[in-house]
Parts: C-alpha cells; structure tokens; sequence
C-alpha cells in the first residue's frame, strides 16, 4: 500500500514538473512570438550615409538572429528622426552624440526629448574634410577664403562640428566663403557639382565613395594635434583617433590623426525592458553579421556601448550592463 501511494506522489511530481516546464516553455514561446509579430522601426538618416548603413546592418541582424521584425525609417536627418524616437514614432535610433546632448538637454530647436533613452555607443564617427586630390590645400588652415558647406538646417549639430574643426586650423566662418546646405548628403552633391570646395562627411560612408569616383579622387586635410584645444571648446565631445589609408578611410593621404565623436543608439522609455536587452544580446552575439553590413562596427561590443554620459540609458540596458557586470567608462 505504501509502495502505492509512494508512486502515486512520484507521478504526481512528475506530471506537475512537466506542467511548470510546459507553463515556462509557453511563456518563453509566447514572448518570441509577440516579439516577432511586432513590427520596430529604427530611424536612421538617408541611405548613403554610415547612419543609414549602421541601421541597417542592425535591423538586419535583429530580424535575422534575433526574430525582431526591425525595419529602417530613412529621414532628412538627426533633427527630425530624434524627435520621431522621442515621441514613440520609431523605437530605435541613430545620432551623433552631439545631437543627443542637444535634445536632451533643452539645446535643440525640436524641443526636450524626456521619453529618450540610450541604449548606447554603437561606434565612433570619424569625419573629415575632404578636397580633390588635385586641390592645392594641404592643411585646414588653407581653407581660408574657400568655399566651405555650412548651416546644415536638417542636422543643426553638424554646422557646430564643420566650426569645431575649422578652429583646429585657426579659422572661424567668417574667413571661409559659406554655403549653406540642409544635410551631408547635399552638401557632398555640390562639392561634385563645384559650388563648394570641400567635402565634409564621415569615413565609412557609401557617399564618400561616390564622391571619390565621381570627381577622379578625394584627399582629406589632416586634423592638427595642436588645433584641438579650441576645438573642444566649440564642442568638447570631440577627440582624435589614428587613422591609416586603407579602403575604409578612402582619401587617406598618410597616417594622421581623425577628428572623431560617438554615434549613439537610442530608444524610448516605452519600450520594453527585455527587448532593449535582446536586442544588446543579439547584437553581441552576432558581430560578424553586424561587420559584414556595416565594417564600422568593427568596434562594437557591449562592453563598449556603457559610457559616462550625462543622459539617461534605459532599464534594459543596465540591466545588461548589470547582469554581465559592464562598468560604464569615461569619455574621451
């Protein structure tokens, strides 16, 4: 008799653990597949652009590796798709630190972004100004009286960075002949047409290398060691990194410094904790898919996206921070 009821609790055991397995394995099912029947838009500027080319290569491994059904919003620019984050519009989003800052922080013409999250440092933005390879200018100094793109109405940070950069060569726009443009891109469109004389944009980008074929070779002005102290004090996110010829910093002259700032990912508040996580995971876990898209993302990792900003970072996040024991590191 107690054999019997002996067995009889064993098989209730056994029945009420294959219960709770099947209850968890429901659950984990069911986040896969409410995850997956969501459609995350993550704002990026217009193809062309590293942005563009970085979102991409994100949306393709979330979808693919991550079973997130993640697709790019192409828009005119940083002003426009930070806010579009900020209002929930799109989930996800890439900009420049400085843009970041600016929304954050009450700087921007498009308002405080309160609902705005960092997910974090996705890789750094190295830029340049570029000149034909034929162009007598050698250094930034020499682009006194040239005719250099500025304004950037639809990326109100860029025109701060293009004047951050002409301190290094002790210039200001007033010794510089100004065009005025709303974004990179067509700021590149008239340094091919000739209404400008320099090419200002970030190395990496499809555009650049549009650009070099186009006019028969590009060659980037070096950025002096020396220029970076007034610099930093028209925008104090900037720093140098080495930069070496090679087919990713195409018109690279020699080895020379690069003026180079952080490109962030970002999310909104609503978003819910356990997909800003797996989305960190998938991204981490799945880096050569990431490189093959998008060869700037080289340098990414998780541990490289946690960074002493002064701006919120979402609770998904931290918590991966957190559980992998990531401790956030100064800025350059």
């Amino acid at each position: 008799m107690r054999r019997n009821v002996s067995s009889n609790y064993a098989t209730r055991g056994r029945a009420l653990r294959h219960a709770a397995a099947g209850v968890v394995g429901a659950a984990a099912i069911a986040f896969v597949t409410a995850a997956s029947a969501q459609t995350y838009g993550i704002a990026t500027m217009q193809p062309g652009t590293l942005n563009h080319t970085t979102g991409s290569a994100i949306a393709k491994v979330l979808k693919e590796k991550g079973n997130l059904n993640v697709l790019v919003q192409p828009t005119a620019g940083e002003t426009t798709l930070i806010p579009m984050v900020g209002r929930a519009e799109a989930d996800l989003g890439i900009a420049n630190i400085a843009e970041v800052v600016n929304v954050t922080k009450g700087g921007s013409a498009v308002g405080t972004q309160p609902d705005l999250r960092l997910i974090g440092t996705v890789h750094s933005l190295r830029v340049a100004f570029w000149v034909r390879k034929d162009a007598p200018m050698k250094t930034i100094a020499d682009l006194k009286g040239k005719k250099v793109t500025v304004g950037y109405s639809a990326m109100r940070t860029i025109d701060g960075l293009v004047q951050s950069m002409l301190a290094t060569g002790g210039l200001t726009d007033k010794d510089i002949q100004p065009v005025l443009v709303p974004n990179v891109i067509r700021g590149a469109d008239d340094f091919v047409s000739g209404a400008s004389d320099v090419l200002f944009f970030a190395f990496g980008a499809p555009k650049v290398r549009e650009v070099d074929a186009s006019v028969g070779g590009i060659r980037a002005l070096e950025i002096p060691e020396s220029g970076m102290a007034a610099a930093k004090k028209l925008f104090p996110y900037g720093y140098l990194t080495q930069g070496t010829p090679s087919p990713f910093f195409v018109g690279l002259p020699k080895p020379m410094g690069v003026y180079t700032y952080d490109n962030m990912l970002f999310t909104n508040a609503k978003v819910k904790d356990e997909i800003v996580y797996k989305i960190i995971e998938t991204m981490e876990g799945n880096k050569a898919d990431l490189v093959a898209v998008q060869p700037a993302l080289r340098e990414f990792s998780a541990a490289a996206l946690y960074k002493k900003y002064d701006i919120p970072y979402h609770p998904g996040a931290l918590k991966y921070f957190q559980d992998k024991k990531i401790e956030a590191k100064a800025v350059q």
